[in-house]
């Protein structure tokens, strides 16, 4: 069983060198690459090993306007994910992608900005109608500019899962925290999530948060230093209660002869 394994990666790579080397004997133009495509009939499995090597525009240009291979979501992915994808015959693909494909194009460093852009439009345009557990695997997987529009979803395994995205910066945490709009659902996974929880900036951005759920403010307050306290204080909309808490533990602070300073919430994050 091994054996022939072995052999049919051995005839795998050997169709995959055949055609690359047929494609690059050509002329670079479309009608002979087209008319190869038809001589040769690859499989997908061949067809996508050609397209991960550098292959001429040409080619690219035959294979999304030759019949069946342009009507295959797979190999449409493979043309639109080779850097010498030309911006026009991206624009053409891109829009026939399904989701899965159009996030690995706008998280592809190699392509162009352009194209990148594009194809992150086009996932935003079918976001809406994405199924709970395509959310969940795009969270998983989407740029920075996806993972914008996951944060404010209702779900909260897609809150979540966009969460865990190692794509995701504490930046763009801090900023959909911060919005107005931030869901009750966002800031409940961000008070839960191992990876942001200890953030000090997120800390007060909860805090200070109107729509933070209370038990997660008063949670928090003790670990701020006194000068956010303050801020949580007067926050404008904040619950009473909320701001009852902050200042009494400046109060007890005060009466305890102590006062958090910057340097001193550093050396207990450096002792944590």
């Amino acid at each position: 069983m091994a054996a022939t394994s072995r052999r049919s990666l051995e005839q795998f790579s050997t169709d995959v060198e055949d055609l690359h080397a047929a494609i690059l004997r050509l002329p670079d133009q479309v009608p002979e690459q087209r008319r190869l495509l038809e001589e040769r009939e690859p499989n997908d499995q061949v067809l996508i090993g050609v397209l991960r090597r550098a292959v001429p525009l040409s080619f690219l240009e035959a294979v999304a306007a030759t019949e069946p291979w342009n009507r295959r979501s797979v190999i449409l992915a493979a043309v639109a994910l080779s850097p010498r994808i030309s911006h026009v015959l991206a624009m053409r693909v891109l829009p026939q992608l399904p989701w899965r494909a159009l996030a690995q194009v706008s998280s592809t460093p190699r392509l162009s900005g352009p194209v990148r852009l594009r194809a992150e439009t086009l996932l935003k345009e079918i976001l809406p109608d994405l199924k709970l557990g395509e959310r969940i695997a795009l969270a998983r997987q989407a740029s920075n500019a996806t993972l914008r529009l996951l944060l404010a979803d209702t779900e909260a395994r897609v809150v979540e899962a966009a969460l865990m995205n190692p794509r995701l910066r504490e930046e763009d945490v801090q900023y959909a925290v911060g919005r107005d709009g931030a869901t009750r659902t966002l800031l409940e996974q961000v008070a839960e999530s191992w990876r942001w929880r200890e953030s000090y900036a997120l800390r007060v951005a909860l805090a200070s948060h109107p729509r933070t759920p209370i038990a997660v403010s008063l949670g928090r307050l003790t670990a701020l230093l006194d000068k956010d306290l303050r801020r949580v204080a007067v926050s404008p909309g904040l619950r009473a209660v909320v701001q009852a808490a902050a200042l009494r533990v400046l109060d007890e602070r005060a009466a305890g002869g102590s006062d958090v300073t910057d340097s001193q919430n550093e050396d207990s994050e450096d002792h944590s």
